[in-house]
């Protein structure tokens, strides 16, 4: 007989010069340090308090060694949402009753959110059935990027052991919690990690090719949570920092048989990286291909036209959006036909954000669009170009390939920018270099309809 196990696939073994693997790091980790949660989908059996507090211990294990804080909300967006579940629940991975799986959840670079089979018999305090804490401790570990451990004492061991009251977390799993989010300050103050928008350290070496002329093909997160720009036959391996030594590399060594001149790519829940390229797309596993490509995108991706601009999956409901000049498409492949008859809808409706984007990328509830050699930060929760300052649009090569001698403001001379501005009612104040809402007020059910909507794990 097996041992209940949970159902996140297994990254552990050897490593590449043959010791043992102990923590495990997926490669990816939220970028802030204050996370929310929701159980949107109670357990049948335990009642809602016991489990709230719970849930809320499982959480308090890891921000015990960290600084990452957890707040609970009761509706609206969050970083990390918790449903139990019986069989097919709309994620492609079903569970399988009592015993077997117990559990999965996804790493950030897919949403954080962790499902538990309400087959189960969910415990507290108790030596029978499940121990609710220590799954869903072990659970959130994923939600916050560790893989399993090799160590058969930790937390993050990939088997569930029992119900142990004495429960202290291992050293491995801190060891790997303070690897992604560093050690708990006493003051609070910062930990180790880098965001995105923060006034980063001067590169050693800059990239001229990207710091002459920053605009891209297209810009995509691997299943490994590692970030790739693509231009012409080139790709670049992006750092907090900038762009990784030892590149540009060609496509076609790293991905066999991809062509050139990419439109549009973006990596699902299921692993799988889907490369868009005129009418043809491709679907690849890490670096290999995935079955017999390339397909039709008229084929895998009904009503999604050829020749895309970008494609991203958007955080406010798991959904997949494509972008071409004016117009984007909204596809559900759950849904038949999985692009509704009110799509496409103008760009407009993404407040701010400029037509014929080149490229869109997701992190952890904003999503980025870039245009020549610009890049807008769109805020997912208030559904508009978040405000920051510098503001938006700022220089891609700054901010996103460590060009430190480029300038690190707001981009405002920008021939197509002003003429959007007009096109959009957004007003750009040349003296504040503000950008603010205009004379109408955008529509925001149009693009993010029933946004509380589950991705799903598979794509044709």
């Amino acid at each position: 007989m097996s041992m209940p196990r949970c159902g996140v696939k297994d990254r552990v073994g050897a490593s590449s010069d043959g010791r043992s693997k102990r923590y495990a790091l997926q490669g990816s980790r939220w970028r802030v340090k204050k996370l929310t949660y929701k159980i949107s989908k109670y357990p049948r059996v335990l009642e809602k308090g016991a489990v709230d507090k719970e849930i809320a211990k499982a959480f308090s294990v890891w921000s015990d060694y960290t600084n990452l804080q957890f707040t609970p909300k009761k509706s609206g967006q969050v970083h990390i949402e918790i449903r139990f579940e019986r069989g097919e629940h709309g994620d492609g991975d079903p569970f399988d009753g009592p015993g077997g799986t117990l559990a999965h959840a996804y790493f950030p670079v897919y949403g954080g959110d962790a499902h538990f089979d309400d087959t189960e018999q969910w415990t507290i305090n108790s030596f029978r059935g499940t121990n609710l804490f220590q799954v869903a401790a072990h659970e959130f570990g994923h939600s916050l990027g560790l893989s399993h451990s090799d160590v058969k004492s930790a937390l993050m061991a990939p088997f569930y052991r029992g119900y142990d009251p004495d429960f202290l977390l291992e050293s491995d799993d801190i060891q790997g919690i303070q690897a992604l989010y560093g050690s708990k300050n006493e003051d609070g103050g910062e930990s180790n990690i880098h965001q995105r928008t923060t006034h980063l350290p001067p590169s050693s070496e800059e990239d001229s090719q990207l710091c002459s002329n920053p605009k891209i093909d297209t810009i995509f997160n691997s299943a490994e949570g590692d970030t790739f720009v693509f231009r012409g036959d080139l790709y670049w391996k992006l750092t907090t920092d900038g762009v990784e030594s030892g590149y540009p590399r060609l496509i076609s060594t790293s991905w066999k048989n991809l062509p050139g001149n990419i439109d549009a790519a973006f990596t699902y829940k299921n692993g799988k990286t889907y490369f868009f390229k005129g009418s043809k797309y491709w679907r690849y596993i890490g670096r290999k291909m995935d079955g017999d490509y390339p397909k039709d995108i008229s084929e895998g991706f009904t009503g999604i036209p050829d020749n895309l601009d970008a494609v991203t999956v958007w955080t406010g409901n798991g959904k997949i959006y494509f972008y071409k000049g004016t117009k984007f498409w909204r596809f559900d492949p759950l849904q038949k036909p999985p692009v509704k008859s009110t799509y496409p809808k103008l760009i407009s409706n993404w407040e701010g954000i400029p037509d014929n984007v080149d490229a869109s990328i997701t992190y952890h509830g904003y999503t980025y669009f870039f245009k020549d050699n610009a890049y807008f930060r769109f805020n997912d929760r208030s559904f508009s170009v978040d405000v920051a300052s510098p503001s938006f649009p700022r220089s891609i090569a700054y901010w996103w390939f460590g060009c430190r001698s480029t300038s690190k403001g707001t981009l405002e001379n920008v021939q197509w920018l002003l003429k959007n501005s007009q096109n959009n009612s957004i007003l750009y104040s040349k003296n504040s270099k503000e950008i603010s809402s205009g004379m109408f007020k955008i529509n925001k059910s149009c693009a993010h309809d029933n946004h509380d909507d589950t991705a799903l794990d598979t794509l044709t």
